[in-house]
């Protein structure tokens, strides 16, 4: 029986090779030691890398330039491990460091696990396609920046308001041109996704040193949605990076005047004093434990919200300055408008101007018409409105004034209630979630889809009902006849058992099951398949995870839901573990070539679970086809990563599909050669030409 690997894990969540458009991203976890210099020999060429690591020293790397010399050394730039030791990985900022082939990296200090991440971001034409609403500044919008919509995980989330603006800065180099830019946001939108594990590119916008912003996160550039840059305050801020390294740099002077003006619009929109200050709790992270409250400017930098350098210092220095730009452009501005009181009662009306304005508010019923108005005078709107009791409609109310964008919202109900009154009361069936379990990794997202059928259109309460009285509302309104389907964040709720909750009005509410259990999480296989020919190239497959206390554990393989090998069985303590598998069935017998699955059972306070991963027995090498030596078109028998020396030149690797593909390559080919390696790492002959 293969025994238990302590030594540092491979856990990997990506295959060797991951593609997204015009992006590629090849993962290695490097050797570490002590004060170590190692080199990584070239496999693939990157213009793009981040640095992943575990424990409480530091990594500092250099890169080889395509047919040039190594970079100078810089030190990577990550947030520090949430409990400042050794269990949780600092998430290294992903940097433009240009055609490259090779790296170095040194470490400082205790580190205890290494990963790098290299991305090869293709450079298209500049854009030039951009959009501009009332007051904003010019966007780039994701479809000219070339986003991939397919590697999306989730839809965007909304927050109920927008409280302030954090700034940032990617890092990375500030030496790169328009349409380098764009690839460095392409890059960037791929690492979040598929590197840091987050649902969409983490920041909300993004700024170039030649003044062009770009539509980060989706879900629309006006609306509050709720990005992944600043941890434990992502819900209710904006997040605007800075592309580029401003630790001792200063932000061009293009860069700077595009974001006062990217912030002077969006906070209008949201009618927050860039001057001010605010008071928010945090939702947690290495600095600020949840439910710890924080006076944070309403224009902050990243090291203001969490354990982070971000922007820089020169950045944040400038921070102030830019906050006074910002208050100064586009005036006249209103501020803080509240709503305070109900309907059948007085409600007061309060909002602060930038300049002395003549000022109304209006209220308006559901079919819009007026049913009262106040008005006055000053920077000071205050105007309180004697309410009628509730009745089947709600008011719409705005705040005005001339050169001012109007605040408005709702009092009430949004709208008459769209109830059929069906014959009978609407019924719920076909209710079920997937997943049911999820164990939600540091850092990640745990998106749930729950699908439920209603047989009228009705008013329904969506609710996942919890242990100790945990209620968290997923929909209230009134939804279609026919299938539903809600998603939500599974991460965001504590281990337990919850249960999932549809409610129609005047209907029988049914339920689904869901379990959140962190005790195993990060299940991750070294490789995609096992090649056990003694070549020395994953002839075994190590299964990664980590245990969040101690657990018992099985390791079986099945095919078809039979199993057919045992690895391990046995009681494992808290922390990070590895199972290394062979091949071979119990009895030490190579099994078939073929498809198999690697299922993970373990047992805690809350049950016996089970993860599962596909695994396979691979002994064939793939076989490349030269199609057309001329135009460098070749054919795969399945997908390999390939190895392309062309003219005599570097070798450059790049992941294929199966079947017909070909080569990039500019200019005239005199030669080259191709060989392609599977997954389960069998090498195929070499093809020239």
């Amino acid at each position: 029986m293969p025994k238990l690997l302590v030594a540092v894990l491979v856990a990997l969540a990506l295959p060797a090779f991951a593609h997204a458009g015009d992006v590629t991203m090849r993962v290695q976890d490097l050797p570490v030691g002590t004060r170590a210099l190692a080199a990584v020999p070239p496999k693939m060429r990157f213009n793009m890398l981040a640095l992943h690591w575990r424990g409480p020293g530091s990594v500092a790397y250099r890169t080889h330039r395509l047919g040039g010399r190594w970079s100078a050394w810089t030190t990577a730039d990550a947030d520090a491990a949430p409990d400042g030791g050794t269990g949780a990985w600092h998430d290294g900022d992903l940097a433009w460091v240009g055609g490259s082939d090779g790296i170095r990296y040194r470490t400082r200090g205790r580190v205890v696990g290494l990963r790098a991440y290299e991305l090869w971001s293709r450079v298209r034409k500049p854009v030039t396609r951009s959009l501009e609403m009332a007051g904003s500044p010019r966007i780039v919008p994701r479809s000219a920046w070339h986003a991939n919509e397919e590697i999306v995980r989730a839809k965007p989330q909304y927050a109920p308001k927008l409280r302030l603006a954090i700034v940032h800065h990617t890092a990375g180099t500030n030496d790169y041109t328009p349409a380098q830019a764009a690839a460095i946001v392409r890059g960037i939108e791929v690492y979040h996704v598929k590197g840091n594990g987050w649902n969409d590119i983490g920041y909300n916008f993004l700024v170039d040193r030649f003044g062009n912003v770009y539509e980060g996160r989706a879900g629309g550039i006006a609306r509050n949605v709720i990005g992944a840059h600043a941890e434990g305050f992502n819900t209710g801020s904006v997040g605007v990076a800075l592309i580029g390294n401003y630790v001792r740099a200063t932000p061009p002077a293009a860069q700077q005047d595009a974001l006062v003006q990217l912030l002077a619009w969006r906070l209008d929109v949201a009618h927050v004093d860039p001057l001010a200050k605010v008071t928010l709790a945090s939702r947690g992270n290495a600095k600020y434990r949840a439910g710890k409250l924080v006076t944070l400017r309403e224009i902050s930098g990243h090291r203001d919200t969490g354990p982070s350098e971000c922007p820089g210092a020169v950045a944040y220095r400038l921070l102030p300055e830019i906050a006074k730009r910002v208050a100064a452009t586009g005036l006249p501005k209103l501020y803080g408008p509240t709503v305070t009181g109900s309907l059948g009662g007085p409600i007061r009306f309060h909002a602060t101007l930038t300049s002395s304005l003549a000022w109304t508010v209006n209220i308006l019923d559901a079919t819009g018409k007026a049913v009262a108005s106040g008005a006055g005078a000053g920077r000071v709107v205050d105007w309180t409105w004697r309410s009628p009791p509730p009745g089947k409609s709600g008011y719409r109310w705005a705040i005005s004034a001339p050169g001012v964008l109007a605040a408005t919202g709702m009092i009430g109900k949004a709208g008459p209630p769209a109830e059929p009154a069906p014959a009978a009361a609407a019924a719920v069936s076909s209710i079920g979630l997937s997943p049911s379990f999820v164990a939600p990794a540091d850092g990640a997202s745990a998106p749930v889809t729950l699908r439920f059928t209603l047989s009228a259109t009705t008013r329904a309460i969506v609710q996942v009902l919890g242990p100790n009285g945990t209620v968290v509302s997923l929909e209230d309104g009134t939804l279609p006849a026919g299938a539903n389907t809600v998603t939500f964040d599974a991460s965001t709720l504590s281990d337990g058992r919850y249960r999932v909750v549809v409610a129609p009005r005047g209907g029988t509410s049914a339920a689904a099951e869901l379990v959140v259990d962190r005790t195993l999480t990060g299940l991750a296989a070294s490789a995609a398949g096992v090649s056990p020919n003694a070549d020395g190239t994953d002839d075994t497959v190590a299964f990664g995870f980590d245990l969040s206390q101690p657990a018992t554990v099985q390791l079986t393989i099945q095919q078809n839901g039979t199993a057919v090998a045992t690895p391990f069985s046995g009681q494992l303590p808290a922390g990070p573990a590895s199972i290394a598998w062979d091949g071979t069935s119990s009895a030490g017998v190579l099994l078939p070539e073929g498809a198999y699955t690697a299922v993970l059972s373990y047992t805690d306070a809350l049950g016996s679970f089970t993860q599962s991963l596909p695994v396979s027995v691979d002994l064939t090498p793939p076989v490349l086809t030269v199609v057309d030596a001329a135009t460098l078109q070749f054919a795969l028998s399945e997908p390999a990563n390939v190895t392309f020396t062309i003219n005599g030149g570097t070798p450059i690797v790049q992941g294929e599909p199966a079947g017909a593909f070909s080569f990039p390559f500019a200019g005239t080919v005199t030669s080259f050669s191709a060989q392609p390696v599977d997954g389960a790492g069998n090498v195929g002959a070499t093809v020239t030409g």
